[in-house]
């Protein structure tokens, strides 16, 4: 078992160290300007063993959000029977802005508005962030009951933490400070969550 969990980790390091590699030349010189071969020469392995990393050139900025992907599902199928969904989901979004996490868009490191601006600049990202978006949306319907009312409320959920990460990450980047936009976020989100729960709730 301590094999395979070091064989996982050597995995785990390959994946971030490629897909560092990638973002660090499409930050400098762009996403369409940089071939699948120069980030595999940048990274010291052949295209083929690239590809069976990342089997799509966006998948090498992609990775860096992947862990969020079912996020959201995980945190529901491991509440309590007295705990709502979209409770539980509400506190871990203000949880995130407190801690300043990029998920959130609250967060003016400028790495992370780099990548932001990239992720959401290139068509083709911005393209394939909505197959994340839909995997997202499918475990979350799924550890909600697999119904469809269950995908109905997973498809609210994902766009309502969508829509708010996106107006702070926007606020951020047109220049506002992370502690001036960090009360309105708050706000956002609490009401957000809440119209969302009350919905809910009514339909249920």
């Amino acid at each position: 078992m301590g094999e395979m969990g070091l064989r996982e980790r050597k995995k785990r390091r390959m994946y971030e160290d490629v897909s560092d590699i990638a973002v660090r030349l499409f930050l400098a010189k762009g996403f369409d300007a940089v071939p699948v071969a120069e980030v595999a020469a940048a990274a010291g392995i052949s295209k083929p063993t690239l590809f069976r990393y990342f089997p799509a050139k966006e998948d090498l900025v992609l990775y860096r959000i992947a862990d969020h992907e079912t996020e959201a599902a995980r945190l529901v199928a491991e509440a309590s029977d007295a705990e709502s969904p979209v409770g539980v989901l509400k506190a871990h979004f203000l949880d995130g802005l407190g801690r300043n996490d990029p998920i959130t868009g609250l967060n003016d490191h400028p790495a992370v508005l780099a990548f932001h601006t990239l992720l959401n600049s290139t068509p083709t990202l911005v393209a394939r962030q909505y197959s994340y978006l839909e995997r997202s949306e499918a475990a979350l319907a799924e550890a909600l009951g697999g119904t469809l009312d269950a995908r109905l409320a997973a498809g609210q959920i994902i766009a309502v933490q969508r829509i708010l990460a996106q107006d702070n990450w926007r606020r951020i980047a047109a220049g506002e400070r992370v502690e001036d936009v960090r009360e309105d976020a708050v706000r956002a989100a609490e009401r957000a969550f809440g119209r969302l729960e009350r919905s809910l709730a009514e339909d249920g």
